[in-house]
């Protein structure tokens, strides 16, 4: 006959469960796991029940997850005791300790279980105890999980790593800019499952929309609609003009402010490319998808669908608008996952891309689309692969129309698309290029035709030069026009920064040289914060209609950021950082600022320091204080922002080091024995203590450099706690019935950390 079970506490081993789920860094406040792996929970009897065996007990497990959840979506199990745990389904064992009069549950789901927050219920005969809620990923670890990466290096870049580097500048310029992606910081995890339950999916029928998060590739599309705001109650809101009502996108330097403002308030204004790819790979890693963000060089918008960007000019050399465009760099994700819906040959990388472009299936989302299958030209593949395809690949035609109506291509055209793809490397703060995952490598660079200097500073007046040859037989005598005009990092072009024109004659084999001056008090005005400058050189021979162009961009280089740690980075202690940056402009800055991130540096928060007007050529300091959560590798970000000087980012390398409080350490002691039991084997005398108040606390000093040591009689009732500066030491009675036959104490912090070695203490 079955029995009831009677449980007087469970414990779900979040410490233990999170250590093998590589799940750690998520925190200690909750239970989160992978699917398709098994975790553990303990179950601690009421004094006195009788022995548990697990083939005679009632005992069922209920795990659900959704508003709705049914076991035909597999939202909910039911799954009694077995001799062991599966791996294609939810099931369970247990074990049970006579010492500790406890049961030890092992519960595991089958990879192919849908992600989300479950609740967990033991059903004994109709009776149920909850035994609380747990967070269930994607498992990269695991061989049968659709995301599984081979790889522990690659897992512990593109799944574990809160730091990353995204490309940004020009083909000509490329420039990583570091961003805090801080997937595991508190309250992230909360908010990624909420932006997949408020998808538009979910709303009109969440039964199917939890049954689908089962699929990565389900999850990613959706992903890629909610990030952005188009179409629903996404996250970041799109804008490439007017910030007025908003955060300039180039001040944001990492994902967590931008999801914490969602959940509070609703759409974040504003955002771009690389924001948009950002926040898509912190919350894919959060999810347990493995992501990078990859920034392609030269990236066609091919509006119409004809895989052919068509610049259109008039005679003049004048651009006349037109629904494509070549952005000077695009920034998407890939995500790691199998295509069954494809084949194997189309497993691996997936691209999509947030940023709101154009719609599929009637809503702003892109991907993913299989990078075998855009560099194969397998168009016909999911999803969206014709539009990823000309964005590395479109053929680009610059035509001109003449006063007649006829267009004439231009010839010796330099425009290419799909230029050093780029993405950060694994391990490393280098970048590695990409670009052969996507397409097949095509010929040889062609030969600049305009040359540009290797530095120019943001602020400079400087010049750039054009080459003109003649590998005509005969001389040519051709009209010649050099000008420079202010460009968006999607292309868009603006004001004009300088222009010349001469009527040039080029002997046969011979070469000219035309210069064209940009000085700061005309570009000043008419750049953006990307601060780019696109020079075009057209020559025209009307009399034979040939027309040649040549075009670069120019990226101004940004003042750099000095960053100086004052001291060590310990645990828990205060450090402070120094910044300074020379402001090179002729001009004053206004409304200028810094803000500090760091994943275990600044809690997941960004801190901001406000400063006055920066003079022309003066200096612009602040300083941070802040107290290092964790030890190990960190990186501190830093953001300057100004009314003329935007999108300036540096960062630091930060080492912190365990201070004199050392990880919990504990020992056993018998009731009415004292401290001194353990202490006296060695040099823990290094604490004393010195009272005990009535609510079992007391302080102690440190006696340096002395060993033995005071004892203390252990409370034979009650808790204890003692403090110390920057130290603490506890004592926890485990009741045994009307008897105790066992005192714990844990110790929090010795003065030195070989006081653990001596009382041979283990780290709890």
């Amino acid at each position: 006959m079955s029995q009831v079970v009677d449980i007087e506490r469970y414990d779900l081993d979040i410490k233990r469960n999170s250590s093998s789920h590589h799940t750690e860094q998520c925190g200690k406040e909750r239970l989160i796991v992978r699917r398709g792996q098994p975790f553990n929970i303990t179950l601690h009897l009421k004094p006195g029940s009788k022995e548990f065996k697990p083939g005679e007990e009632s005992f069922t497990l209920i795990v659900e997850t959704g508003p709705l959840p049914r076991k035909e979506s597999d939202t909910k199990a039911t799954f009694g005791l077995s001799d062991s745990t599966a791996d294609n389904e939810w099931s369970a064992s247990a074990s049970y300790d006579p010492s500790g009069n406890s049961v030890s549950v092992s519960i595991s789901s089958s990879p192919n279980t849908p992600i989300g927050l479950y609740s967990l219920t033991l059903d004994q005969d109709g009776q149920k105890t909850s035994l609380g809620q747990f967070a269930l990923l994607f498992n990269p670890w695991c061989t049968r999980d659709a995301v599984y990466m081979r790889s522990e290096t690659k897992r512990q870049e593109y799944v574990l790593a809160q730091y990353g580097l995204i490309y940004r500048g020009a083909a000509t310029r490329i420039k990583g800019k570091p961003w805090n992606f801080g997937q595991f910081e508190p309250g992230i995890l909360d908010i990624c499952l909420k932006i997949l339950d408020d998808n538009p999916k979910f709303i009109s029928d969440a039964d199917k929309d939890c049954c689908a998060r089962r699929n990565p590739i389900y999850v990613t599309r959706v992903l890629s609609a909610m990030i952005n705001s188009n179409n629903d109650r996404g996250v970041l809101v799109g804008e490439w003009e007017d910030f007025t009502g908003g955060v300039h996108p180039g001040k944001w330097i990492g994902s967590g402010d931008i999801l914490h403002q969602w959940t509070e308030s609703g759409p974040v204004r504003f955002g771009q490319c690389w924001v948009f790819a950002a926040l898509a790979c912190t919350v894919s890693r959060a999810l347990g998808i493995p992501c990078r963000v990859v920034t392609n060089f030269g990236s066609a918008h091919d509006s119409d669908g004809n895989l052919m960007i068509e610049n259109l000019y008039d005679e003049d050399g004048e651009r006349m608008s037109n629904g494509d465009s070549i952005w000077n760099f695009h920034v998407w994700v890939d995500s790691w996952m199998t295509r069954p819906d494809l084949g194997t040959d189309f497993d691996g990388w997936q691209t999509s891309d947030p940023t709101p472009q154009e719609t599929s299936d009637g809503v702003f989302c892109c991907g993913p689309s299989s990078l075998k299958a855009i560099r194969e030209g397998e168009l016909t593949k999911k999803y969206d692969a014709p539009f990823i395809f000309a964005e590395v690949n479109a053929d680009v035609v610059d035509l001109v129309r003449l006063s007649s109506g006829k267009f004439v291509q231009f010839s010796g055209s330099t425009k290419s698309v799909g230029q050093y793809i780029s993405t950060k490397a694994v391990g490393s703060d280098d970048r590695h290029d990409i670009t052969h995952q996507y397409k097949y490598l095509e010929g040889s660079k062609e030969e600049r035709q305009i040359k540009l200097a290797d530095n120019m500073i943001v602020g400079s007046d400087f010049e750039v030069h054009a080459v003109l040859t003649n590998n005509c037989v005969d001389a040519r005598i051709c009209t010649f026009l050099f000008f420079a005009k202010a460009v968006g990092y999607n292309g868009k072009l603006g004001d004009s920064c300088g222009f010349t024109s001469d009527k040039v004659e080029v002997p046969s084999g011979e070469e000219r040289r035309m210069s064209l001056r940009l000085e700061y008090q005309r570009y000043g005005s008419a750049i953006t914060s990307d601060r780019l400058i696109q020079v075009s050189a057209i020559t025209m021979d009307k009399q034979i209609t040939n027309y040649h162009k040549a075009e670069k961009t120019i990226v101004l280089d940004e003042p750099e950021i000095h960053i100086k740690l004052l001291g060590e980075a310990t645990v828990r202690q205060s450090v402070t950082a120094s910044l300074t940056l020379l402001n090179p402009l002729p001009e004053p800055l206004q409304d200028c600022s810094f803000t500090v991130e760091g994943v275990g540096l600044t809690e997941g928060k960004p801190l901001t320091a406000r400063i006055e007007a920066v003079g022309p050529k003066q200096e612009a300091k602040a300083s941070f204080e802040f107290s290092p959560t964790s030890a190990g590798p960190c990186v501190l970000l830093v953001n300057f922002d100004s009314d003329k000087l935007k999108n300036i980012m540096s960062s630091i390398n930060v080492v912190v080091t365990e201070s004199a409080i050392q990880k919990p350490i504990h020992v056993l002691g018998q009731v009415g024995q004292s401290v001194h039991h353990a202490a006296a084997q060695g040099a823990a005398g290094g604490l004393q203590v010195s009272s005990i108040r009535p609510l079992t606390r007391f302080n102690i000093e440190a006696l340096d450099g002395t060993d033995g040591g005071g004892a203390v009689e252990a409370p034979d009732h009650k808790d204890t706690v003692i403090d110390q500066r920057n130290a603490e030491v506890a004592a926890a009675a485990q009741h045994g019935g009307n008897s105790m036959p066992g005192v714990r104490f844990w110790a929090v912090g010795l003065s030195r950390a070989q006081t653990a070695g001596s009382i041979k203490a283990t780290n709890l």
